[in-house]
């Protein structure tokens, strides 16, 4: 692998600690040709689909990239901010929030963003904020529960981005956050502030919360992903937060993808078994996706409300993830300032968080 040119380097008059969020990634524009691009990217990585390349990459190739090309790109359109993306521009937020809650905590760190697939990758923001001076980064993944095929995934880029340079940064991960107290504590507070203006659920007639989490083949964890169990872990620690009985909520997971068993229960077969059960209403919550994107904002906030009604049910409720609400962001700082430490990422007057 060649090594890339290094620029002349710039001392840094003001931090050389950096702060790196990483998300998934998004097509640039809700355009077939768009999200075909994306697609071949995301669903090329091996992390993500388990199966000798030459046959999938023919089974991609294609059938997947020309008959979902145009089917997605539906999807986005319904759900495309002004800005763009929804993920690229709460994810952006969430970024800006986190910079500037780490200046008033006396940090001097650069916070940046990068997605995994698309524009504005890791390695182009390693490179980016090691030409702004940082000499130390932390890489901060916006998947609360560890998972080989978006944890790992994220991961590998940053070390092959390294491979690349010849000056190379200090690199510090954060593996998960599924048990982080100020997180748990985030959603929890999520929850409360939507059913302050819509009413508790009426739990004694068998409405329920439901906590759906992104699926993955069930292959994945029988060979030793932790996935599973950090899901089943913040489910169990919100619940409490909430004061829940095993009976008023329920775990899901989503975005069932190709032939191979996944995790269950499967989302959109719960919406459709408590609407024929005669449950009245539903509300749900995605507690893994930190930026609402088209997993929740269609799949979930549009599919899964058409499910839930046409089977019956009456209300549908979809809350809306963490994006950049104060205590979200609070949290994310707690974290950050626990992983900094030891490194030169506070003037003297700062005071730790």
């Amino acid at each position: 692998m060649p090594v890339e040119l290094e620029p002349q380097s710039q001392p840094s008059h003001s931090s050389r600690v950096a702060v790196l969020l990483i998300n998934l990634g998004t097509p640039d524009r809700p355009t077939p040709r768009s999200i075909r691009r994306y697609l071949a990217e995301f669903l090329s990585d091996p992390r993500v689909i388990e199966i000798p390349a030459l046959i999938w990459q023919l089974i991609l190739r294609l059938i997947i990239l020309p008959l979902r090309g145009r089917a997605v790109a539906a999807k986005y359109r319904s759900i495309w901010l002004p800005e763009g993306s929804p993920l690229h521009v709460y994810t952006a937020q969430q970024a800006q929030a986190l910079q500037q809650r780490l200046n008033a905590q006396g940090y001097t760190v650069d916070v940046a963003y990068a997605m995994r697939y698309g524009t504005r990758n890791i390695h182009q923001m390693l490179t980016q904020l090691k030409h702004r001076g940082a000499e130390r980064i932390l890489l901060l993944p916006m998947y609360p529960q560890y998972c080989a095929a978006t944890t790992a995934s994220a991961f590998d880029m940053a070390f092959t981005a390294l491979q690349r340079m010849r000056n190379q940064p200090e690199l510090r991960t954060i593996r998960h956050y599924a048990d982080f107290m100020p997180y748990l504590d985030a959603l929890a507070a999520q929850v409360r502030a939507h059913w302050a203006i819509h009413g508790l659920p009426d739990f004694a007639s068998g409405s329920r919360l439901l906590l759906s989490f992104h699926g993955v083949p069930k292959r994945i964890i029988d060979l030793g992903d932790p996935y599973y169990m950090h899901c089943q872990l913040t489910a169990t620690l919100l619940a409490q937060r909430l004061s829940l009985s095993d009976a008023e909520y329920c775990i899901t997971f989503q975005s069932r993808f190709g032939r191979a068993e996944w995790l269950r229960p499967d989302t959109a077969a719960v919406l459709e078994e408590l609407g024929a059960a005669g449950v009245k209403r539903v509300d749900v919550l995605c507690p893994g996706f930190t930026a609402d994107c088209l997993e929740t904002l269609e799949e979930i906030g549009i599919e899964g409300r058409a499910t839930f009604l046409r089977a019956g049910g009456e209300a549908y409720h979809y809350i809306p993830c963490l994006n950049a609400a104060p205590l979200f962001i609070d949290s994310l700082a707690d974290l950050v300032g626990l992983h900094l430490q030891g490194w030169p990422a506070q003037n003297s007057s700062g005071v730790s968080s």
